[in-house]
């Protein structure tokens, strides 16, 4: 991050603060945010389906799982894309380089979606762990790129995320649209086939608009030396080679089951943050400076996985409540249950550019990072509590609800997403030390692992506790722990400079 070297491309350093050609922020910032809106697009379209694919009959061309394993399985694989997000950040710091870990990322994610394409359940299997590799490249490196391109003393760093964070809601609103429809009308294939085609359109236009992006290096910034990575690409291929196959294995002998996976991803999900931790606090590559502003950081960590083990679930419990207990009718119009989805994006994408602008316009008086952090997490825990409501009173599953209770849900959990996650990327790319530059921002996904490897043993209890328990203690959990990280403010505006 520091530092040239004879491997920089002409804009590999940040550009100077009048590059001022995308709504005031680098014209790099259009280049990342156009692919990320076809990243979202595909991956949260495919989402937004996923569950009720799970949960639909095999007659339906579903894969005929109860609710409950159906959200379970869904977190799952939520889980395991985010845990491969340290694997994609050391990767991009150590082999690769930022912009090729993103770019071999697409095409991963692409193969995946065209391989769910095909309705048999094992390309279902097979896509899903492409794309689970992929992403595990892309989205942390992707954000990285981002950080990269602003000086570390920019103010618009900020509202640049927010306007980034934007762009991913744009996809985030049109894939369940899109692959919604198909999912309800066509079948389930041809709305994964839909985030396949996003998916290539994203790769097209960050390779068109490569030239624009900063810290596009030959090599890894912090690239092993070549007898290293020889040994490292050796290990790689033999670990992912003994790994298919004792699983394979494990999976045929009967030792395997699904239920076995599902415990062992939220397991791995636990240890593997803490064992993170440890090796940056301990490398000789981090200063002390630097190791002083990690220990906030863990204050940080934790916030986003309270916030987004509520934010997940807006794509497995609530879908499911939706297609159950929701009405999909509006003035008259029906919609797919899917759909619901969507305002969650639409939400994100209009509130965003008024984020953006308040903190260009407060300037340095804006809240401090650890106080949008937390009110992020009160709005998301608020969400849960809004749907107490209407599903109390009610002891089967035959009322239906009015549209605009999720939808206010959505509302809140919208707002909450765009303080929190714009905040935590940027306090991210800040407080990273300079050897751990990508696999810091995987360490924020890695907290998106906890919240879905937690939420992969919580939504068992979906079919077995009554919605108002299930929903009301989940969202009063959240909101207490947004309040402790209000309490804890001072602390750390302390000891968190350089950011504020």
């Amino acid at each position: 991050m520091s530092g040239t070297s004879v491997d920089v491309e002409p804009g590999s350093q940040p550009p100077p603060e009048d590059d001022t050609a995308f709504f005031g922020q680098p014209k790099g910032l259009l280049t990342l945010s156009g692919l990320e809106v076809w990243e979202r697009f595909s991956f949260l379209g495919m989402q937004a389906i996923l569950v009720l694919y799970f949960a639909d009959s095999v007659a339906n061309e579903g894969m005929g799982m109860s609710a409950g394993t159906a959200a379970s399985v869904s977190a799952a694989y939520g889980t395991l894309v985010y845990l491969v997000s340290v694997a994609g950040g050391w990767l991009a710091d150590r082999m690769l380089g930022s912009y090729r870990a993103v770019l071999w990322g697409g095409i991963l994610i692409a193969c995946g979606h065209y391989s769910m394409a095909v309705p048999t359940a094992t390309m279902t299997w097979v896509g899903l762990g492409l794309i689970s590799a992929g992403t595990g490249l892309l989205k942390p490196n992707v954000a990285t790129m981002v950080g990269k391109l602003y000086r570390t003393d920019d103010e618009r760093r900020d509202a640049g995320f927010a306007l980034y964070y934007m762009a991913i809601n744009i996809g985030a609103f049109a894939g369940p649209l899109i692959t919604g429809w198909l999912g309800d009308h066509k079948g389930w294939h041809w709305g994964f086939s839909a985030a396949a085609i996003g998916m290539t359109f994203g790769l097209v236009q960050y390779v068109a608009g490569r030239r624009h992006l900063a810290g596009r290096r030959h090599a890894a910034e912090f690239a092993l030396a070549r007898g290293a990575m020889r040994r490292a690409v050796r290990l790689i291929v033999v670990g992912v080679v003994v790994t298919g196959v004792v699983a394979t294995a494990l999976a045929l002998a009967g030792w395997l089951t699904m239920d076995r996976f599902v415990d062992l991803l939220t397991l791995v999900s636990v240890i593997a943050p803490v064992v993170y931790f440890t090796v940056m606090f301990t490398s000789p590559r981090v200063t002390a400076e630097e190791r002083g502003r990690l220990k906030p950081y863990i204050v940080l960590f934790l916030a986003s996985t309270v916030f987004n083990f509520i934010l997940f679930q807006a794509y497995s419990t609530m879908m499911l409540l939706a297609s159950t207990n929701a009405e999909t009718t509006i003035l008259g119009f029906d919609f797919p249950a899917s759909w619901y989805a969507s305002a969650l994006g639409a939400f994100e994408v209009g509130l965003a550019p008024f984020v953006a602008a308040l903190w260009v316009r407060m300037g340095r008086g804006q809240p401090h990072a650890s106080n949008k952090i937390a009110i992020g997490v009160v709005l998301g825990g608020l969400s849960f509590l809004l749907m107490v409501v209407p599903t109390s009173g009610h002891s089967g599953d035959d009322y239906l609800m009015s549209v605009w209770w999720i939808v206010g849900s959505y509302l809140l959990l919208g707002l909450g997403d765009i303080l929190l996650e714009t905040s935590g990327m940027s306090a991210t790319t800040k407080l990273a030390p300079a050897a751990f530059s990508s696999q810091t921002m995987s360490l924020w996904f890695l907290s998106l692992a906890l919240a879905n490897g937690i939420q992969a043993q919580t939504v068992k209890l979906y079919d077995d506790v009554s919605h108002p328990a299930y929903f009301g203690v989940n969202g009063a959990i959240a909101v207490a722990a947004g309040l402790a990280v209000m309490a804890a403010a001072p602390w750390l505006r302390r000891t968190m400079h350089p950011v504020h």
